[in-house]
C-alpha cells in the first residue's frame, strides 16, 4: 500500500445503565452526545476517522452503535434507559472482546474505551455476558485481558470513589486510566464529560505524532512531561535570551511585581508557575521548564502535550522532579504565589 496510512480510529463508551444511574439519564445522553460532537470535529480538523460503538450495561449488557462513522451518529437520546443493578465486569469483557472482532485492515487503527460507572460491581456473576460465575474469576479475566492487549488498545473507567478506584487497579487498569468523578450531581457528570473530553483531544493529537495507545489517558499537568514526550509534542525550545526567570519573594498582583522587579509589563508577557489545581481558558499558552538546565519549550503543541481542549478546563499541577509548567496571564492583577518563579518573556 503506497502513501500515508488512514488514522482510524475505534472509540467505545460502556455506559452504566443501572439503576442509580435514573437521576442523571437527561445529563448521560447530553454528555455523551457532545462528545460525539466533539470527536466528529476533531476528526475532520486532525484528518481522522472516527468510529463510535456504544454499550450499556445494567444486569445485562447491550451494545445499541457498533462502529458507526462518528459523522452519522444519532443522540443517544431512544437508546439509553436507566434499570438494574451493575454488571461492570461482564460490560468491560464483552465491549473489548467484541471490539477485538473488527477489522483492522488497510489503516492505523486505535481502539478507546472509556467505561463510565456509578458503582460497584454486582451483577456480572449472573450475567448471560459473562464468562463465569466467580467475582474472582471475572476479576482475573480483565486483568489478564488488558494486560495481553496490543499496544494501539486504551482501556480506561471513571468510578465514583476511593473504593472503585482500588477495585479497578484490582482488575488491571492502568492507575493512570483511572479518574474519580462525582456521580452525585449533574454537575458531577458534566466534570467527567470534560474529562473525557480532554483525554480524548489528548489521544487524537497523540495519534498524528504516532501514538497508537495510552497508559495514562487522565494525565494531565506536569506528571505527563519528560524529555520522550516533549519530543513527540514537537515543542520548540525557546531561545534564553528570549525569557527570563523572575523569583517571587512575596504576596504581589504581576504586572506589579513585573514593574517592582525592574521590567516593562505588557499584558500576557508572564507566565506563572502552576503550583494549584485551577481552571485553564481556552486562549491560555503554555511553557514547560526544564529545571536542571531551565530551558524553556514552548509552543501550541504545549497544550496538546498536557491534553488541554479548546475549551476551558481544570488542571492539576502535578508532581514532577524534572519539569515545571507555566500558564500565560492575561490580567494584570493575578495574584502571585511567594517562592514560585515568573517567566517573563522577553
Amino acid at each position: 500500500m503506497s502513501g500515508k496510512q488512514n488514522y482510524i480510529n475505534h472509540v467505545a463508551l460502556v455506559l452504566d445503565a443501572s439503576s442509580s444511574m435514573r437521576h442523571l439519564s437527561g445529563k448521560v445522553v447530553e454528555v455523551a452526545d457532545q462528545q460525539i460532537a466533539y470527536l466528529a470535529r476533531r476528526s475532520q480538523e486532525l484528518d481522522q476517522e472516527t468510529r463510535v460503538t456504544v454499550y450499556v450495561f445494567a444486569d445485562k449488557v447491550e451494545c445499541v452503535i457498533y462502529d458507526k462513522d462518528v459523522l452519522r451518529m444519532p443522540s443517544l437520546k431512544q437508546l439509553y434507559r436507566a434499570g438494574g443493578m451493575t454488571a461492570l465486569l461482564a460490560a468491560t469483557l464483552k465491549s473489548q472482546r467484541e471490539l477485538a472482532q473488527t477489522a483492522q485492515l488497510y489503516g492505523d487503527h486505535s481502539f478507546l474505551t472509556f467505561v463510565l460507572t456509578d458503582g460497584q460491581e454486582n451483577a456480572s456473576h449472573r450475567c448471560p455476558d459473562a464468562p463465569s460465575r466467580s467475582a474472582r474469576d471475572l476479576v482475573q479475566a480483565v486483568a489478564t485481558m488488558i494486560e495481553t492487549q496490543q499496544d494501539n488498545w486504551t482501556l480506561a473507567v471513571l468510578v465514583p470513589d476511593q473504593m472503585g478506584k482500588r477495585e479497578a487497579m484490582q482488575c488491571g487498569f492502568p492507575k493512570d486510566n483511572i479518574a474519580v468523578w462525582d456521580a452525585t450531581s449533574t454537575q458531577g457528570l458534566e466534570e467527567a464529560g470534560q474529562v473525557i473530553l480532554k483525554a480524548t483531544e489528548s489521544f487524537m493529537v497523540g495519534r498524528t505524532k504516532g501514538i497508537r495507545g495510552s497508559k495514562a489517558v487522565f494525565s494531565t499537568g506536569a506528571e505527563v512531561v519528560n524529555k520522550k514526550t516533549i519530543t513527540a509534542a514537537g515543542l520548540t525550545p525557546v531561545d534564553p535570551s528570549q525569557y527570563e526567570l523572575v523569583p517571587v519573594a512575596r504576596d504581589a498582583a504581576i504586572r506589579e511585581w513585573v514593574i517592582e522587579c525592574g521590567r516593562d509589563y505588557r499584558t500576557g508577557c508572564a507566565f506563572y508557575e502552576l503550583s494549584k489545581s485551577e481552571k485553564i481558558q481556552a486562549r491560555k499558552q503554555i511553557a514547560v521548564l526544564e529545571k536542571k538546565t531551565d530551558q524553556v519549550y514552548a509552543g501550541p503543541e504545549a497544550r496538546a502535550l498536557l491534553g488541554l481542549p479548546n475549551a476551558e478546563v481544570r488542571v492539576k499541577p502535578d508532581h514532577n522532579d524534572e519539569f515545571t509548567i507555566f500558564v500565560q496571564s492575561t490580567s494584570v492583577n493575578r495574584k502571585l504565589v511567594p517562592n514560585t518563579r515568573l517567566l517573563v518573556m522577553v
